[in-house]
């Protein structure tokens, strides 16, 4: 796996492109100079990590023949002061799923891309508690 990044202005405006060709824009907060024109690195951390457990719970509810009209995660993220940076602490991933999918079902394909499949979630774990929340319909 392959990232390259590359600066676009005389700020923090990144372009971050992998081996596909696919692109994402980063920038710096406006604190230090930043202009919005991307997501902050750890803005980045919370998606990959509601993006990864999306993949899995969406492929586990489609070979369940679950029927899934809406899928979105909302993700809340603390972060707490170490020395010079921050780290999340406490990492909440509240699933919003629509269509004909059983509770049951959904909670238990949450669960296992918590527990086994997530390989985001995996890699914060040593430093974050993460825990979802799961509303269908």
């Amino acid at each position: 796996m392959k990232i390259n990044l590359k600066r676009l202005d005389n700020d923090f405006n990144i372009e971050a492109t992998n081996e596909d060709g696919n692109t994402l824009l980063m920038d710096g907060s406006a604190e230090i100079g930043g202009h919005g024109k991307g997501m902050r690195p750890m803005q980045l951390l919370l998606a990959a990590v509601g993006g990864c457990s999306a993949i899995d719970v969406i492929l586990i509810l489609k070979k369940q023949k679950q029927v899934i009209d809406s899928f979105e995660i909302e993700v809340d993220g603390e972060r707490e002061k170490i020395e010079d940076y921050s780290l999340f602490r406490d990492i909440v991933l509240h699933f919003k799923i629509k269509g004909q999918v059983d509770y049951d079902k959904a909670e238990r394909a949450i669960k296992l891309s918590m527990d086994k499949y997530c390989s985001v979630s995996k890699t914060l774990e040593p430093t974050a508690k993460i825990t979802y929340k799961l509303t269908i319909n």
